[in-house]
């Protein structure tokens, strides 16, 4: 099977990328059916297709400044790329990721499920990801750890979550724990997992009142 062509392959690009405010910039390198790839000079940047909201070329004169690229990090030359098998190949590597909000996290990947992973963060611990909401990932060095952390100051630890196979199965795993919900930027998507019945997630808040969140709007959950 043959890796996919597109008109811009190897050359340079800016992405419009969903809850980015400024574009991704980078040599396009590879591209399969549901992700793509891009290299910004220092690092490849693998971006899910499904949050790509527009791909365009940059003028010659501002690709002057950009590095030519290395090989890719995971693939084979000439075996095609996948989301799922990107993040399988990412496992156990340093890497950041970006989901929502102004800043990206850093750590590891540790699991990979039918439609939500599991990233071990030093500032967040065990993350629940939801496939839907990855925006991109940057692996990065073999060598580099977060913050400069020793493997004695940040061992990679197994997810203290049984986990379950589906996201809404892990979801209803958690109910009546303390949950964080994207992050926690929101104070109302911070509190007591309450239930989850058609597709409704329920929050019961500091004060106590009932949030209800939509399942396909929940891009993470994880323990304080």
């Amino acid at each position: 099977m043959t890796k996919q062509q597109h008109p811009l392959m190897n050359t340079y690009v800016d992405l419009e990328v969903s809850g980015k405010a400024l574009p991704l910039r980078g040599k396009l390198v590879d591209m399969g059916q549901d992700i793509l790839v891009i290299h910004n000079g220092q690092q490849f940047v693998y971006v899910p297709i499904i949050h790509l909201q527009q791909l365009r070329a940059v003028s010659t004169q501002e690709n002057l400044n950009i590095i030519v690229p290395p090989e890719t990090v995971f693939e084979h030359p000439n075996d095609p790329i996948s989301y799922r098998k990107i993040l399988m190949n990412a496992k156990g590597m340093f890497s950041e990721l970006y989901i929502t909000g102004n800043q990206s996290i850093h750590g590891y990947l540790t699991s990979v499920m039918n439609d939500f992973f599991v990233f071990y963060s030093p500032v967040y611990h065990s993350v629940i990801v939801s496939l839907t909401h990855l925006k991109y990932l940057i692996p990065y060095n073999p060598n580099a750890t977060p913050y400069t952390l020793t493997p004695e100051q940040f061992p990679l630890k197994p997810s203290p979550l049984t986990l379950a196979r589906t996201f809404d199965q892990q979801l209803r795993k958690l109910v009546g724990e303390f949950v964080i919900l994207d992050l926690g930027e929101n104070s109302n998507k911070i509190g007591v997992l309450k239930g989850l019945d058609q597709n409704m997630v329920e929050l019961a808040t500091a004060g106590g009142n009932p949030v209800f969140l939509h399942l396909d709007h929940v891009k993470t959950v994880h323990l304080p």
